[in-house]
């Protein structure tokens, strides 16, 4: 029987982990040419592992592993972690914002699906996050859910009603909804846009440098845009609140 092939130095971003027994874990990565991978890391809870200080959210790792034998098998074996380098953790409501954007990619993406221009994106969106720039932080969130949207056939067409699949007036005003998509907003709508912001929106998803090109579009629209991508992506999520934006609320809660 051939052995296992071993994937080697992954670029990837630990998502998620949890504890598998008393000395290993169980860790949700996001790999750019694999997708969401799951990995086993024996022996990563032992004060004398190498793996214990490499193993954290929201840091650039190269990942090596060998596939777990047998169709279907989802569980693969971690054989080395190693830091990138290039940032530190992020902190307070930035590092808050990248469990968020974690959480997101567990719910909505599929595991072993390959998604290397969103792991770009989400690597530049780490790098904000690790920086001070507190007032970049909600247009980077929202252009970062348009791009994950739209990657994964979630997003209507910016540029058209979506019932119609008429072009936008540029001077009217549209809203953004799960069941809907992009339709006129009512006269008490208030999370709406105008045709012509829904329009660049569109070209920065359509541009070669789409994170760039989105977040240019998105800032000066990224309150009104804000409840609108909210309501879908929990509509797709299937849940009324996501866990880290439940958790934002109850830390608000205590100050």
């Amino acid at each position: 029987m051939a052995a296992a092939r071993r994937i080697s130095d992954e670029p990837a971003f630990i998502l998620h982990h949890y504890d598998w027994s008393e000395s290993s874990l169980i860790l949700d990565t996001f790999s750019r040419t694999h997708g969401r991978v799951t990995l086993v890391a024996k022996g990563a809870k032992k004060p004398s592992s190498n793996f214990r200080p490499v193993l954290l959210p929201l840091q650039p790792l190269r990942l090596s592993w060998t596939p777990a034998a047998g169709a279907g098998a989802e569980i693969h074996t971690l054989k080395g972690a190693e830091w990138s380098g290039g940032h530190v953790m992020p902190m307070g409501d930035a590092l808050l914002s990248g469990y968020y954007l974690n959480e997101l990619l567990i719910r909505l993406l599929a595991r072993d699906d390959a998604h290397p221009a969103l792991f770009d994106a989400y690597g530049m969106v780490v790098q904000v996050l690790a920086s001070e720039h507190g007032e970049a932080l909600q247009p980077v969130l929202r252009a970062f859910e348009l791009l994950l949207l739209r990657e994964i056939g979630l997003l209507p067409a910016l540029h058209l009603q979506t019932a119609t699949q008429t072009p936008l007036a540029a001077a009217a005003r549209y809203a953004l909804t799960p069941e809907g998509g992009l339709g006129e907003a009512g006269t008490d709508e208030r999370a709406a846009l105008g045709g012509a912001q829904w329009q660049a929106l569109q070209r920065g998803l359509d541009d070669a440098q789409a994170f760039t090109a989105t977040l240019r579009a998105v800032a000066p629209a990224a309150a009104e845009l804000k409840p609108q991508l909210r309501q879908l992506l929990h509509y797709h999520c299937g849940v009324a609140t996501l866990r880290t934006r439940q958790m934002m609320i109850d830390l608000q809660h205590l100050e």
